[in-house]
């Protein structure tokens, strides 16, 4: 150890930063021992690791969701990151809840609002993204979040293992019920509330697809109409939260649950981690072959 950088002050700056050893002992030389601008040098090295991986696929990572006390507000958040180990890191998982509960205390509508959100430690969301990258070594970034707030309805919520996330919007308040229909969602993965959200472009793909089929059994032009009908019906009940039967009671639809309850699904998001993301596909053995030919 040099004689003006102490066990101590290594040890300082390894507790108010996360780095490792032999990173704060360089910096403090490089700071002539000045603590703050060893820290400030620090980050703007992260910064830029930051920016060196932020081509790099995150595809893994977990979802975030909090619902305020009187259960009339809830968040969830997507954050992504490059491997499964990163994602169940203590400082990972912290980051994705603390997001969550900074949004449950103010409303942001752009994805610029929400990298501009200040946490509970004063950073903002993207001071704390770009730091975290800069100590665990991996791209992450903040995919997508969503938020609810009624003033007379209820606000619910279910976490999946990390990896699935709902978060419902009910009328009238009912965290029970609330909470059942988040977890059918979660399993059921309907694509709306009901029939007429259903997108009239969805509606008539559907209808071609049932057409050509109907097609093929030789059936007069009326009664084939009266299939694509029936089969749309079908198609309803399948996609829609209020058709499927739900998960805990398959003889009960959502719909009949929630209306013996004398309450209504105003809306829900679902977030799957990694959903719609193109995976790099790894081939070690091309890896190491083509390592070898360069050799």
């Amino acid at each position: 150890m040099s004689d003006t950088i102490s066990a101590a002050m290594v040890k300082e700056l390894r507790e108010r930063t996360g780095s490792g050893m032999m990173e704060c002992k360089k910096a403090l030389v490089e700071a002539s021992g000045d603590m703050e601008l060893a820290i400030e040098n620090m980050r703007k090295a992260g910064l830029a690791k930051a920016d060196k991986k932020s081509g790099r696929i995150a595809a893994e990572g977990i979802i975030g969701v909090k619902v305020s006390g009187d259960g009339k507000s809830v968040s969830m958040v997507d954050v992504n990151c490059e491997t499964d180990f990163v994602a169940k890191a203590d400082d990972f998982v912290n980051f994705v809840n603390d997001i969550a509960n900074a949004l449950l205390k103010t409303n942001v509508a752009t994805e610029e609002d929400l990298m501009s959100l200040k946490l509970a430690d004063g950073q903002t969301v993207d001071e704390a993204r770009r730091n975290l990258i800069a100590k665990l070594g991996e791209n992450i970034t903040v995919r997508r979040f969503q938020k609810y707030q009624t003033e007379n309805g209820g606000a619910a919520c279910y976490l999946h293992g990390n990896k699935i996330g709902v978060i419902v919007e009910l009328a009238a308040g009912n965290p029970e019920l609330g909470k059942d229909v988040a977890m059918h969602i979660a399993a059921s993965k309907p694509i709306c509330v009901s029939d007429d959200q259903v997108s009239a472009e969805t509606i008539e793909k559907e209808k071609e697809i049932f057409r050509a089929q109907a097609a093929e059994s030789g059936k007069p032009a009326d009664i084939i109409e009266k299939m694509i009908a029936g089969r749309i019906s079908k198609f309803f009940a399948e996609v829609t939260l209020l058709g499927q039967p739900f998960i805990k009671d398959d003889k009960l639809s959502v719909g009949k649950l929630v209306a013996s309850n004398s309450n209504s699904v105003v809306r829900f998001a679902r977030f799957e981690v990694g959903e719609g993301i193109e995976k790099k596909e790894e081939n070690f053995a091309e890896e190491v072959m083509a390592q070898v030919r360069g050799s």
